[in-house]
């Protein structure tokens, strides 16, 4: 019966995001309530199934009680907000990512709980950006809401380009890390190779820079973790058959940006299928050509490879900084829509965003003008016209809003998520690798869009970290690995 309690409580979180992707993202206040009252269910079972839920390692405990603490101070500032409704709106969403962290943590330590994370959370990435895509495949068969502000970007079902192209990314990575992965079976290994194809697709037609940079990130992260050649070999194959998809993408505007009549998206749409399935195809005997056999050596990276990665982020994001500040002073101004010269501009208004923030920060550093305070503040400093209500940074809105002392619960929340990840990675390399690279992109995102505030997307970095958190909890994890060895050892190769 345990074992039925506990295996409730992975679907449903594993599933979670999907569900929820479906629902707007989960952006408004319904699907919110319905998804937090579901992950509190999930942690009384975890109560229930589970001897001791709570994590052992300093690291986990720091983390969850970083964001418990988070959550409360957020509840707190409440009483200074200048807009209380949606402050306790906040409070609430933080309420619900307490509950699935707590619940991740907690259910995701057997070995095939955590085997499971990986395909999940990949499979239904996919199955919302291919949902996304379908009516600029089928124009004919599937219609699909789309907005003026998304100007033919991939919106649907978010209703938000940037996080969809977020997904999209978050799901490649941790297809790439599959196809990668020698302990999976062809089965798996074929269709995440084949699956990134439409999610490389997905990144592209959202015309979100910010996906691009934390695909780029969490890949090269994917290969520092897991620097076998295997893993090379995947990366390099996935690269190839999702990069040709892209560029027929960019030459069919039926595809691109939703323009042209219905016959002419017909059209488009049909040949961009045909391409699709045979880049699929493609991708499947690359794999059995090139990767399935490929030796799991591994690959002799510089010593410092991570400081010169971290150096490299560091430096482009101060030349993207310094470009968006140039381009605001006149030299240039964003192409509007699903266009290809969006993506040779840096321009945008999160600059005016953060200086408001920034400027919050320096009137109230303690305690933050209240969570959601950026609204009031933006609309009394704003000098263009644009109805912002989110700083567009996790970072600096936290600052902003709930001053030094949130922005010092959010750094324990990712210290110790780091903590553990870093014993998860000395453990069990091969099992962790996808969970880090994937949380490393959405970590990058989220200090450029407001990803917090969409949980379809934040979820998925709350399971991986309640996975890390799981088994970088040694003392636990290493006596429960022992158990699962003496009953039945894993055969290499023929494993989900």
């Amino acid at each position: 019966m345990t074992r039925q309690v506990q295996g409730a409580g992975v679907a449903a979180l594993l599933a979670g995001p999907t569900v929820i992707a479906f629902f707007e993202g989960g952006y408004f206040e319904k699907a919110r309530l319905i998804g937090a009252i579901v992950a509190w269910s999930v942690v009384i079972l975890a109560v229930v199934a589970v001897a001791s839920p709570l994590p052992r390692s300093r690291g986990g405990l720091l983390a969850l009680g970083g964001l418990a603490g988070l959550a409360a101070w957020t509840g707190l500032s409440v009483t200074w907000a200048p807009l209380r409704g949606p402050a306790f709106e906040d409070f609430q969403r933080l309420l619900f990512y307490v509950a699935v962290l707590i619940g991740a943590a907690a259910l995701l330590r057997p070995r095939a709980a955590a085997r499971a994370v990986d395909p999940a959370l990949a499979g239904g990435a996919l199955v919302v950006i291919i949902y996304g895509l379908s009516n600029r495949l089928l124009p004919g068969i599937v219609h699909l809401p789309h907005s003026l502000s998304a100007g033919g970007r991939l919106e649907q079902p978010l209703t938000y380009w940037n996080a969809m192209g977020l997904l999209a990314a978050l799901g490649f990575v941790l297809c790439a890390r599959i196809a990668g992965d020698p302990s999976r079976s062809d089965g798996w290994r074929i269709g995440a190779s084949a699956g990134c194809v439409p999610l490389g697709v997905g990144v592209y037609v959202s015309f979100s820079r910010g996906a691009i940079v934390a695909l780029a990130l969490g890949l090269a992260v994917l290969i520092l973790v897991m620097p076998t050649r295997t893993q090379l070999r995947a990366l390099a194959l996935v690269l190839a058959a999702a990069v040709p998809a892209v560029i027929v993408a960019a030459i069919l505007p039926g595809v691109r940006a939703l323009s042209g009549g219905l016959g002419a998206r017909e059209a488009e749409g049909g040949a961009m299928l045909v391409v699709l399935l045979a880049l699929c195809a493609g991708a499947a005997f690359g794999y059995l050509r090139f990767v399935r056999h490929s030796p799991a050596q591994a690959l002799n990276l510089p010593r410092r490879a991570p400081i010169y990665v971290a150096l490299a982020v560091v430096i482009l994001g101060g030349a993207g900084l310094a470009a968006a500040l140039h381009e605001r002073n006149g030299a240039s101004n964003p192409a509007f829509g699903a266009t290809n010269r969006r993506l040779g501009s840096v321009e945008s208004n999160r600059t005016a965003y953060w200086g408001v923030a920034l400027k919050m920060f320096a009137h109230h550093p303690l305690k933050g003008r209240g969570s959601s305070g950026f609204q009031v503040d933006w609309l009394r400093e704003r000098k263009i016209r644009d109805p912002a209500k989110d700083v567009h940074s996790l970072y600096l809105e936290t600052a902003a809003e709930l001053g030094i002392v949130g922005l010092l619960l959010l750094v324990a929340l990712f210290v110790g998520v780091g903590a553990s990840a870093v014993r998860a990675h000395r453990r069990l390399p091969e099992l962790s690798a996808g969970w880090i690279a994937a949380a490393c992109a959405w970590g990058v995102h989220a200090g450029l869009d407001w990803d917090w505030e969409m949980p379809a997307v934040s979820l998925i970095a709350l399971v991986l970290a309640g996975a890390l958190i799981a088994w970088g909890d040694e003392p636990r994890a290493a006596a429960m690995t022992a158990t699962e060895s003496r009953r039945q050892p894993e055969p290499v190769g023929t494993s989900a």
